[in-house]
C-alpha cells in the first residue's frame, strides 16, 4: 500500500530529476505553484492532503515520465534523484555506450528514452553520474555527423532534460530513426531540427512521430 510520505517523496525526487523544485514542477503542469508546497501536505488541523491523481497525470504528461518511472521513484532505494533500476551495471564514474547505427533497434531504451535492456558498452564520464541521473552516450559512426561530430566521437545524453531553442538534441522517431540534429524551433505540434552538416537536409517532424528527445550535454573530440 502507498504511503502519504511515498507519493509526495516521489513529486520531490521527479521535481529534482528535472532540476525544478516543487513549486517549478506544479507550474510546468499548469496548476497552482504552490499545489506541492510541504505546507500544503497537511490540512490547519493536521489531516494528510494528498495530491489528485489529476495532479499526477498532469505532471507526468508535463515531464515525460512514465507511471512505472514515478512508482520507480517510491522504491526506498532510489536515492534522492530517483535512479531507475536498470539491466547494465553502474560502475564508478562510467555510464552505458550505445553505437547510433544500433540505438534505433528495440529493446536499447524504455517508453522515456532512458537506456535499458542489453548491449551497451561503457565509456568514462568526466563528471559524477550520480547528479546527471540516466545520462548515456551514442558513439558516433560515419562522417554524417561532419564537421561538428567525427566518427568516433562520443556524444553525452541526458533524457528527461528540458531542451530550448539551438540545443543540440538527439531525436528517435517512432520509426527508430535516431538523429543528432540542433533543435531550431518547437511547436505545440512539431519540431523544426537544424542538420549538423550542411550536406544533409533540416528535417521537420510532427511531434506524434516522434519517440523522444534527449539534451546532448557533452561531446569526447
Amino acid at each position: 500500500m502507498l504511503s502519504h510520505h511515498q507519493i509526495w517523496e516521489a513529486l520531490d525526487r521527479l521535481a529534482e530529476r528535472h532540476e525544478l523544485t516543487p513549486s517549478g514542477l506544479a507550474r510546468r503542469a499548469g496548476l497552482d505553484p504552490t499545489s506541492f508546497n510541504k505546507s500544503k501536505r497537511l490540512s490547519a488541523d493536521g489531516r494528510l492532503r494528498w495530491p489528485s491523481t489529476e495532479s499526477i497525470a498532469k505532471v507526468l504528461d508535463a515531464t515525460g515520465a512514465s507511471m512505472e518511472q514515478f512508482l520507480a521513484f517510491m522504491r526506498p532505494d532510489a536515492g534522492s534523484l530517483g535512479q531507475q533500476e536498470v539491466a547494465f551495471p553502474r560502475q564508478g564514474g562510467s555510464i552505458p555506450l550505445l553505437g547510433f547505427a544500433q540505438a534505433g533497434a528495440g529493446g536499447f531504451f524504455d517508453d522515456g528514452g532512458f537506456p535499458a535492456g542489453q548491449g551497451w558498452d561503457v565509456v568514462e564520464f568526466p563528471a559524477a553520474p550520480a547528479q546527471k541521473a540516466g545520462v548515456y552516450a551514442l558513439e558516433v559512426q560515419g562522417e554524417s555527423m561532419m564537421p561538428l561530430y567525427r566518427d568516433g566521437d562520443v556524444l553525452i545524453v541526458e533524457p528527461g532534460a528540458q531542451v530550448r531553442r539551438n540545443d543540440r538534441v538527439v531525436v528517435r522517431t517512432n520509426e527508430g530513426e535516431v538523429m543528432a540534429k540542433v533543435l531550431l524551433r518547437q511547436s505545440p505540434r512539431s519540431i523544426e531540427l537544424l542538420s549538423l552538416n550542411p550536406e544533409h537536409p533540416n528535417r521537420t517532424l510532427e511531434l506524434s512521430d516522434v519517440a523522444w528527445i534527449a539534451r546532448i550535454i557533452w561531446a569526447s573530440q
